[in-house]
């Protein structure tokens, strides 16, 4: 990687609708840190589709991109099932890489990029963002404080599916948690009828609900519970994340996306909880670009304790106002 003050130096690969409206506009709106330099594509026709929409080079030769146009890291956005045959392509290229979700579908492909990223020298980093958005991260951050102590189960309530969910629950617990045993169930059910939103249309849908039970190091447990119909049926609402600690506990409470953070700790006497009051800090008394999280705990001895957004914009007024998950990414 660089060490200069030069921007970073991407070309994305792969031609998914992400590298179009998501990848592309992020690493475009922060120039000065990163450049947009190329894209690959495995035809000509979706190469040059995105290549005209970014503005910049197309190339279906990854060989011929990483020669003409030097790229340092490699974003990954391609067809679900190619995760793991692009990015092993892309990091034999000699590309530091930012991979899609999952990174293969295969633990030999997993594997094997892994392998050839470390012999090479290279950093790989998979785009998993749930975690990463920021109410998840003012909870991490309060959880790193100490104020909660340890952290002994925690739960993925339909935040979000497979690796997105298990993510939030990992990351009550710390991702250095190690798994002992795991314990699934599967189940599949008929719904009565209703309107879809990614369909786009009503009908009787089946749902397939999935639950497992995470037994971890240091007697912790994870509880994992997601329906397949959890990101766009009215019959399944609830989208929630929760953690049970020695000196708390944390609920995500609401309908779908509107939610807020149930965050207590106990309050003096012993007898009652105190809950944490959360303020997301914006650039402006009325609005503008997210600058942090603060949560005001109540703790005489951490009375506050913030996340920093690091993508706020340099100059308040002049730049792009993310939304979560964007900034998550």
């Amino acid at each position: 990687m660089t060490t200069t003050s030069e921007p970073l130096r991407v070309a994305i690969i792969g031609t998914a609708r992400r590298s179009d409206y998501l990848y592309g506009p992020i690493i475009q709106a922060l120039a000065g840190q990163v450049e947009l330099v190329s894209v690959w594509g495995r035809s000509d026709g979706s190469a040059r589709k995105l290549g005209e929409s970014l503005g910049v080079p197309w190339y279906t030769d990854l060989t011929r991109l990483v020669t003409e146009t030097a790229p340092q890291i490699g974003v990954v956005s391609v067809a679900y099932s190619a995760n793991g045959q692009v990015g092993l392509m892309a990091v034999e290229a000699g590309l530091h890489l930012l991979l899609e979700t999952p990174i293969a579908h295969k633990l030999s492909e997993a594997d094997a990029i892994i392998q050839a990223a470390a012999a090479r020298g290279l950093k790989i980093e998979v785009a998993e963002q749930f975690h990463r958005r920021p109410l998840e991260q003012i909870k991490l951050a309060l959880i790193q404080s100490g104020l909660f102590g340890q952290v002994y189960t925690s739960f993925n309530d339909f935040a979000g599916h497979g690796y997105h969910g298990v993510s939030v629950m990992r990351s009550y617990l710390g991702f250095d948690a190690v798994p002992r045993q795991v314990t699934g169930q599967v189940r599949r059910h008929k719904l009565a009828p209703y309107w879809s939103r990614l369909a786009g249309s009503i009908d009787a849908w089946n749902e397939t609900q999935e639950y497992g039970l995470i037994d971890f190091d240091g007697d912790r447990t994870g509880i994992f519970n997601w329906t397949s119909v959890g990101y766009d049926s009215p019959l399944r609402w609830w989208r929630s994340s929760r953690f049970l600690a020695e000196r708390g506990m944390g609920i995500t409470v609401g309908v779908g996306l509107d939610v807020e953070e149930r965050l207590s700790l106990l309050a003096p006497g012993g007898e009652a909880p105190h809950f944490i009051t959360l303020e997301r800090r914006w650039e402006r008394n009325d609005g503008g670009a997210l600058v942090a999280m603060v949560a005001h705990t109540g703790d005489p001895h951490q009375p506050i304790v913030r996340w920093e957004n690091r993508f706020r914009p340099a100059k308040k007024g002049h730049g792009t106002q993310w939304h979560d998950d964007e900034i998550g990414v």
